[in-house]
């Protein structure tokens, strides 16, 4: 499959490891390919993500993701969801942090040390590559762009889509600001 990435999406590939690396992940996730993706200039995602207002409002991209990260990676949605049958989250997460100290239930943790510095994909980072295969095959694209790997991460549930579609990033309108109107 990396045979099909451009020199852009590979170059999100390595972005992701480098900031796994920067904050002692043990796993590469898809959160640190939205870093990466985020990161990158000139490209058709840094395009899109300019359009759709996004990179003036990183900062809270990355609040959002941290918050989800100190909810143990639970999405805003699985919180409210909870929420529905009486189940607070903020407050279960602060009685847990009250006890056990602050980023207790956050995702992650440590690099572990070993003879390698080869860093593993997490499976939901390697099922957003192969959304993008996906997403590339039906659009009829043989090449897989960093443009094809945001939009797999806008369709795959989870914390990354939710915290961009709080931001205005859904899969619909990152495909119109990618590829226009006419998708």
């Amino acid at each position: 499959m990396f045979e099909r990435f451009t020199k852009g999406a590979r170059a999100v590939v390595t972005g992701a490891v480098a900031q796994a690396e920067r904050t002692a992940s043990p796993q590469v996730t898809d959160e640190h390919m939205l870093l990466a993706l985020l990161d990158s200039e000139g490209t058709r995602s840094a395009f899109a993500f300019a359009s759709l207002g996004i990179l003036d409002q990183r900062a809270s991209v990355e609040a959002g993701l941290a918050d989800a990260r100190r909810r143990g990676g639970m999405s805003s949605a699985d919180a409210a969801a909870l929420a529905e049958i009486g189940i607070d989250v903020g407050q279960i997460v602060s009685k847990v942090e009250e006890a056990h100290g602050p980023g207790a239930m956050g995702v992650g943790g440590t690099a572990k040390r070993g003879w390698t510095s080869h860093k593993k994909f997490a499976p939901e980072a390697k099922k957003a590559l192969e959304q993008s295969l996906r997403v590339a095959l039906g659009r009829g694209d043989k090449e897989i762009t960093d443009g094809h790997i945001l939009l797999a991460l806008t369709a795959r549930p989870g914390v990354v889509s939710d915290v961009l579609a709080d931001h205005g990033g859904t899969y619909g309108a990152v495909e119109r600001a990618l590829f226009g109107a006419a998708g």
